[in-house]
């Protein structure tokens, strides 16, 4: 596997991104590792489709795209490039060893990095619902896990949200990426991105959800 596109600067910031599994700004990448210049780096990762950048207000905020983490997939295991610090050396020889224990146990890395940020509201009692969506928000809720069971395998398997979609097909799009969203906080429900990008058809991508700058595809229920 070669790095020779990257240097070992973005190399580390696509890596904090990952970690972090959410939208960074500029100083939050900084505290975490290197800082991610507007040239050459940052428009560099942009042009190569590794991450995608909010500049519609400032600050500016930064996440991996799904290319970008089938990159960081890819870097585990990597050779480090020429020229690299021992600390960088050490860092790489630990993703190695991650990237085995992956592979055994069959996980993909949106299973160990998660946001670090929980939303407010699931700390807190809802407020009123302002429209009559918000009343059939429980009923969607309760929808997704009966749709998901129907078309898992198997307990525990990964369903893809665009076999998923089709199940739900009277509920509004909106309300059901705010579904999603909701499930996403919960103990047991995880969804995640596709990590094989080529595997990916239009239909996957389209019916994919953003959550924390993400757009993840498959959906897991955790059997009780």
């Amino acid at each position: 596997m070669t790095t020779s596109d990257l240097t070992g600067t973005e190399m580390i910031v696509l890596l904090v991104l990952m970690a972090e599994a959410r939208g960074l700004t500029n100083a939050e990448i900084k505290e975490r590792g290197p800082e991610l210049r507007a040239t050459p780096s940052r428009k560099k990762l942009n042009e190569l489709g590794l991450i995608e950048s909010d500049t519609s207000a400032r600050p500016h905020r930064h996440a991996l795209s799904d290319r970008g983490w089938a990159r960081c997939n890819e870097l585990l295991g990597t050779q480090p490039p020429a020229g690299t610090t021992p600390q960088g050396k050490a860092l790489f020889t630990v993703l190695a060893g991650l990237g085995r224990h992956l592979r055994s146990s069959d996980l993909r890395l949106a299973d160990v990095f998660l946001p670090t940020e929980v939303p407010d509201a699931t700390l807190q009692p809802s407020a009123p619902p302002v429209d009559d969506s918000a009343h059939l928000k429980p009923a969607v809720d309760i929808r997704i896990v009966e749709a998901y069971r129907s078309l898992a395998a198997k307990p525990g398997a990964w369903v893809s949200l665009r076999r998923l979609r089709p199940a739900l097909g009277d509920v509004e799009r909106d309300v059901l990426d705010d579904a999603l969203r909701s499930l996403y906080t919960r103990p047991g429900i995880t969804l995640i991105p596709e990590e094989n990008q080529k595997s990916l058809t239009p239909e996957d991508r389209a019916a994919a959800v953003s959550i924390g700058g993400q757009n993840k595809h498959l959906i897991y229920v955790e059997t009780v």
